[in-house]
C-alpha cells in the first residue's frame, strides 16, 4: 500500500531554516585532537630536542652554584667564582689538555686512515672486500667494555706500557669505523661523470682528485672527523683500561664524584657544549650561504 506524501497547500512553502543560528561548532576536546594530529611530528621533534637538551641546562645552571659542602647536587646560591676561575682544581685543566692533544691525533689518525679505506672499499674490487666491511663495522657493534679488554691484553702481551701512545691507539682504533662509514657513504652517492669530465678536461690523476674528488667527499671527511674528536674526546671504558696511571678528563670527573664534584667540571662541561653549539651555527650559516652564491 503506498504511502502518500504530504505536501504543503498551494501557496505556502515549508520554513526554511534559522539564518540567524550559529553553525554548529565541534567540541574543545575534538579540536584539541585535530590540533595534536596536525602537529604530531613538530611536538615529537621539540619533545625529543629538550629531553636531549636538558641535561646540559642543568649543567649550565649548576655552574653558576656555590655549594656548602664537596658535592654541587643541590642549588644553594649564585655565584660566578667557578667560572673566574675554572683551573681552581688541581689538574683538572691538566687532564683536559690531555683529552683534547688525545683527541685531535685521534682524529687526524683516524681520518687519514679512515678516508683512504673509504676510497678503496667503495671504488675497487678486491679479495675479502665483504670481509673487510664487516670488520671495520665490528668495532661499532661491539661493546666498549670487550675491546678495551681486548686491546689491554693486547698491550700487556706485547710488553707495550700503558700511557699516552695507548690510549691514542685504542682510540684511533675504535674511531676509524665511524669515519669510514661516513666517508664511504659520500663516497659512494658521487657522481663518477664529474671525474670523467675532468679527466677530459685534460686534468691529472693529481688534480681531479684536489679539485673534484675531495671537495664533494669533504662533507663527509668532516662528519667523520668531527664525530671522532667527540668520541675520542667523552670515552671512559676503553681509555680506563689502556691508562694506566695516565689521568684524561673523563677519568678525572669518575674519580672527583667519589670525592666530591667541584663546580668547575661544571663549567668545562658548559664550555665544550657551547662550543660544539658555536660550530654547529657556523656550519648552517656556511651552508646556506653557499645555497644563496
Amino acid at each position: 500500500m503506498a504511502v502518500s506524501e504530504t505536501r504543503p497547500p498551494v501557496g505556502e512553502t515549508r520554513p526554511a531554516a534559522d539564518a540567524s543560528r550559529p553553525p554548529a561548532r565541534a567540541s574543545a576536546p575534538r579540536r584539541a585532537l585535530r590540533l595534536l594530529r596536525r602537529h604530531l611530528v613538530t611536538i615529537a621533534g621539540l619533545g625529543t630536542l629538550g629531553y636531549l637538551i636538558l641535561p646540559n641546562i642543568v649543567v649550565l645552571v649548576f655552574s653558576f652554584n656555590k655549594p656548602n659542602g664537596r658535592f654541587n647536587y643541590q642549588w644553594q646560591r649564585f655565584s660566578t667564582d667557578a667560572w673566574s676561575d675554572p683551573c681552581g682544581v688541581a689538574d683538572l685543566c691538566g687532564s683536559l689538555g690531555l683529552s683534547l692533544q688525545i683527541a685531535v691525533w685521534a682524529t687526524l689518525g683516524a681520518t687519514a686512515l679512515g678516508t683512504m679505506i673509504a676510497f678503496a672499499l667503495a671504488r675497487y674490487r678486491f679479495r675479502a672486500r665483504s670481509s673487510v666491511n664487516t670488520l671495520i663495522f665490528l668495532p661499532m657493534a661491539m661493546p666498549e667494555v670487550v675491546m678495551a679488554a681486548s686491546l689491554a691484553t693486547l698491550f700487556l702481551n706485547m710488553g707495550i706500557q700503558f700511557g699516552f701512545w695507548t690510549i691514542l691507539i685504542a682510540h684511533i682504533m675504535f674511531c676509524l669505523s665511524f669515519v669510514v662509514t661516513a666517508v664511504k657513504a659520500r663516497v659512494m652517492s658521487m657522481d663518477p661523470r664529474l671525474e670523467q669530465a675532468a679527466q677530459d678536461l685534460y686534468a691529472s690523476p693529481v688534480q681531479t682528485f684536489l679539485r673534484v674528488t675531495l671537495p664533494i667527499a669533504a662533507p663527509g671527511i668532516a662528519a667523520g672527523a668531527l664525530l671522532s674528536f667527540a668520541l675520542s674526546f667523552d670515552d671512559f671504558i676503553i681509555t680506563n683500561f689502556n691508562a694506566g696511571s695516565t689521568v684524561t678528563f673523563p677519568m678525572f670527573v669518575w674519580g672527583s664524584a667519589q670525592r666530591g664534584t667541584p663546580v668547575q667540571i661544571n663549567v668545562i662541561g658548559t664550555a665544550m657544549f657551547l662550543i660544539a653549539v658555536l660550530c654547529v651555527l657556523v656550519g648552517q650559516l656556511a651552508g646556506k650561504r653557499r645555497k644563496r652564491s
